[in-house]
């Protein structure tokens, strides 16, 4: 019993080091994230151009904001269609959740905007809450319900909380998962292989294959944690948005966590020229920190 309890010690023990070492690689642990601004009421959506400049949204205030990779902070859009999630897509277009009606929004670098999705067979989605664009222009994307004060209804119209799937160019979805109890963040790997979904309401993320048509298979339990928006480095590790920031290598094993002094964390990226800042929505502020690996949006 003794040489049991030894043994479980040592591999707790290099265990605590391996993650200690992993985190470090990623980031200085002795720097704490940079508050950049607080003068907001709910910060999400954070999602990066090609030139590194972040855009998120103040959803209670219906504002979408631009960070630039020079640093500089301003209004991109006002009346922005309560947008909570975001993603840019290969033409330079901001497409949004856009949660007032509960539709999906293209908004050209203009400022231009396309409604994408307006319904699911003639119902209102719950409320796009969060997506991902593939390699192809579809677009995953999470639909739980989360009661507005600024909707009329105050029920779904749709029953269950689901992922759909819109390949480019058409005006309907497909279910691609229905059992979920509440589906938030959503992100894929850069090659178009993998597709990461939590649950937040059931504290799990789960990863799947992503067949050729879009649709997915091989659903796996990645972590024993929920989460609000997610992100990946290039080392293909999974930053999950929460209770601050929480990091998973590809395995699925928890490497780190980075602790932001707000009540909750909403949504990241990588952002900047060469997309080593993590850029992170809390709350009423925004936070960056410097990294050692590149983001892959």
């Amino acid at each position: 019993m003794i040489a049991l309890k030894k043994i479980f010690t040592c591999l707790f023990l290099l265990f605590t080091v391996h993650s200690l070492f992993a985190q470090q690689v990623l980031y200085d642990t002795l720097t704490k994230p940079r508050l950049i601004s607080r003068q907001f009421s709910f910060t999400e959506g954070a999602s990066v151009d090609k030139k590194g400049n972040v855009f998120f949204t103040d959803q209670p205030n219906n504002k979408i904001w631009e960070y630039s990779a020079d640093g500089k902070l301003s209004v991109f859009m006002d009346s922005a269609g309560r947008s909570n999630g975001m993603y840019f897509d290969k033409k330079g277009n901001l497409v949004t959740c856009a949660d007032e009606h509960n539709q999906l929004w293209a908004i050209s670098p203009k400022g231009k905007i396309r409604v994408l999705l307006t319904d699911y067979q003639g119902k209102l989605m719950n409320g796009p809450n969060d997506i991902w664009i593939d390699a192809k222009g579809g677009i995953y994307m999470t639909d739980p319900y989360y009661q507005r004060p600024y909707w009329s209804r105050t029920k779904p119209d749709i029953e269950g909380q689901k992922v759909y799937y819109l390949p480019k160019g058409k005006k309907q979805p497909i279910i691609v998962d229905d059992q979920f109890k509440q589906p938030n963040g959503i992100v894929g790997t850069p090659d178009g292989k993998c597709l990461y979904v939590a649950d937040i309401a059931d504290n799990k993320t789960y990863k799947y294959a992503i067949n050729k048509n879009g649709t997915l298979s091989n659903r796996q339990l990645f972590a024993a944690q929920g989460c609000d928006g997610m992100t990946l480095d290039m080392q293909g590790n999974v930053y999950m948005a929460g209770k601050g920031v929480t990091i998973y290598n590809p395995q699925g094993v928890k490497i780190g966590h980075i602790a932001i002094d707000e009540p909750w964390t909403s949504n990241l990226c990588f952002g900047g020229v060469n997309k080593d800042v993590l850029f992170i929505t809390a709350s009423t502020a925004i936070y960056t920190l410097k990294m050692n690996v590149k983001g892959v949006e």
